[in-house]
């Protein structure tokens, strides 16, 4: 199974459109959105861009390539416009023997684990920072950014899940990190 993962698009239709276009270029089997799609709270500025109602297009025409979890910005407002579930506060996929939990990161994160397996992955968004790394309980944590607002000098991108390997990979789809499981 290849995974197509992003997360935090916070109601831009250029930085989804790219996502969905990325998706297409890759040819994965599903996407998995981690939560913030169509709004971000108060503490940020509205860009010109800023359009809830042409992400909710775009995402509604996809509907059945997507497995969302809800971010700390979706709202059941929210899922009364969209036309796929995003409410759930977590997924798990299977990736041969590892357990890949999903969530945006807000309540679930690397300093509150929920309960895993060592080899198991820990995949969430909600930081706007790219992150693959090995943790001591033996976990590998992975989150994709944002292809919106990424923060820490980090890219706007995506990544493939594979059972063989992690790409994080920018819009473009030029390979930023890889890393082997």
């Amino acid at each position: 199974m290849k995974y197509f993962i992003a997360s935090d698009i916070h109601g831009y239709p250029e930085y989804c459109r790219k996502i969905l276009d990325a998706y297409d270029r890759e040819q994965a089997d599903r996407l998995v959105l981690l939560g913030d799609l169509l709004y971000f709270g108060p503490r940020n500025p509205l860009g010109s861009t800023y359009d809830p109602k042409g992400v909710i297009a775009l995402l509604n025409e996809r509907k059945n390539d997507l497995l969302c979890v809800r971010g700390n910005c979706d709202s059941d407002v929210d899922q009364m416009v969209l036309d796929f579930p995003i409410m759930a506060d977590y997924a798990v996929l299977s990736l041969g023997k590892r357990l890949v939990y999903c969530t945006h990161g807000h309540v679930w994160n690397p300093s509150h684990l929920p309960s895993l397996k060592e080899g198991d992955i820990l995949l969430t968004g909600h930081t706007h920072v790219v992150a693959c790394e090995d943790l001591p309980e033996g976990i590998l944590y992975l989150n994709p950014g944002s292809p919106t607002y990424p923060k820490q000098n980090t890219h706007r991108g995506y990544m493939i899940l594979t059972e063989e390997q992690v790409l994080f990979k920018d819009l473009d789809g030029n390979t930023v990190i890889e890393k082997q499981l």
